[in-house]
Order: structure tokens, then sequence, then C-alpha cells
């Protein structure tokens, strides 16, 4: 009896449960070398995974290319807010060190320089959102094949029983027991390069989900009922 991975998706590396059931391990009659081996257990960091596998990253090498653009503008514009900004932390610093400085103005001017910063960041993510959105497309292809690519991988080296690392739960295990980097070859065999751009209007795995609930719980409310005919 097998109990299958779920489709990888990665709100939280602990989020996905790793959990291969094959065939029962013999009991007492075990060859001598599947004793020495890894005995049926495993461990993987699927972050690493991500991270390490070939479509990620080409896919950023690619990134830095197809949205240059994007890329020089928020630049630019970092740049201009980092201008903008440093005579306001200038003065507020030499009036920190003044005793008799008004601390009301310190304060205001404080303000200001927090509100121009978190105008700043908003207006940076608004010109990187493409890159964002990107970056959130590439993943999802890759999560889509990770449990293909830890079931594969788990086969090949007899391994009944995963144990996801990242989510702080093993606190020892030695080499033949990570098997990181075996489902990273597997990986990059089943998606050696992810499309880069997203297709118009596609949006997140996270956010289709959600309309999707939305749009099937509006569906189930009752319609409103029709008024009464009027009597004459």
């Amino acid at each position: 009896m097998k109990t299958l991975l779920k489709p990888a998706l990665l709100k939280s590396a602990a989020a996905i449960g790793l959990a291969l059931a094959a065939t029962a391990m013999p009991a007492l009659v075990a060859p001598v070398a599947a004793q020495t081996a890894v005995q049926g257990v495993g461990v993987v960091s699927l972050p690493a995974v991500i991270r390490n596998s070939a479509a990620f990253a080409l896919a950023a090498e690619q990134r830095q290319v197809t949205y240059k653009p994007q890329l020089d503008q928020a630049n630019a514009r970092r740049a201009q807010i980092s201008a903008q900004l440093q005579p306001l932390y200038d003065q507020l610093n030499a009036a920190s060190q003044i005793a008799t400085s008004d601390r009301q103005a310190m304060q205001q001017q404080a303000a200001q320089i927090q509100q121009i910063e978190q105008a700043g960041q908003r207006e940076l993510q608004t010109i990187l959102a493409p890159l964002s959105l990107s970056q959130a497309y590439v993943q999802e292809q890759i999560e889509d094949q990770l449990s293909t690519a830890v079931q594969a991988a788990a086969g090949k080296k007899n391994i009944t029983l995963i144990l996801e690392q990242s989510s702080g739960a093993i606190v020892f295990a030695t080499a033949p027991h990570n098997i990181s980097q075996d489902v990273i070859t597997e990986l990059n065999t089943l998606l050696p390069v992810a499309q880069l751009v997203p297709p118009q209007g596609w949006l997140p795995r996270e956010m289709r989900e959600q309309q999707a609930a939305a749009a099937a719980q509006q569906a189930a409310q009752p319609a409103p009922a029709a008024p009464a005919p009027s009597g004459r």
C-alpha cells in the first residue's frame, strides 16, 4: 500500500507531510547490505531542493536579462529615494546630539522619514511586481514536480519514510539518510528548464485558491426571493 505525496504546495516547507509508506521492510531476514544502508528512512530539505534545482538557477539568470528594464528603473528610483532621505537622516542625527533640540519637531521629522520610506517601498514593489510574479511562476512549476521527484529518489534508494529537514524536527541525520541531492537530480530530469514569463492574467496558486473559494461561497448563497405580486 502506498501513500503518495500530495501535489507539492510550498506555503511552508513543513506544510508538506512527506510520508511514503511502501511495502513493509523484512523483519528479521533482511540482507546484510540492507541492514547497513539507509534502513528505509530518508531526510530531505525541500526549500534547498528548489533553490538548487537547475530550473530555479537558470530562471534567476534569465530574469536579470528579461526584466532588466524593471531592475534598472527600480535601482534608479531607489537611488532617488536614498538621496531624498539622506539629508533628513543627517538633520535628525544632528538634532539628536543636541540636548536642547525640539523633541516634538524631531518626532515629526522621524514620522516624515518613515512615510517616505514606506511610500518608496510600495513604489519599488510595484516596479518589481513582474519579477515577483515570474519567481512565483517558476517556483510553482518546480513544486508541481517535487512529489514525483521525491518518489523517484525514494524508490531508487528503497526508502519508505521521508522526513522534512526544514521543519526543524530532524536533530541529526547521517549523510546516507539525506536524499536532497538525489531529489535535485530527479527534479532536474523532470524539469530542466522552467518557463520564465507567466501567461497573461496568471495568478499564484494561493490567490487562485482564494478566488475559487470566494466564487464557491458566492455560488452557495441562496438567490434572493422574488417580490410578491402586488394585489389590485
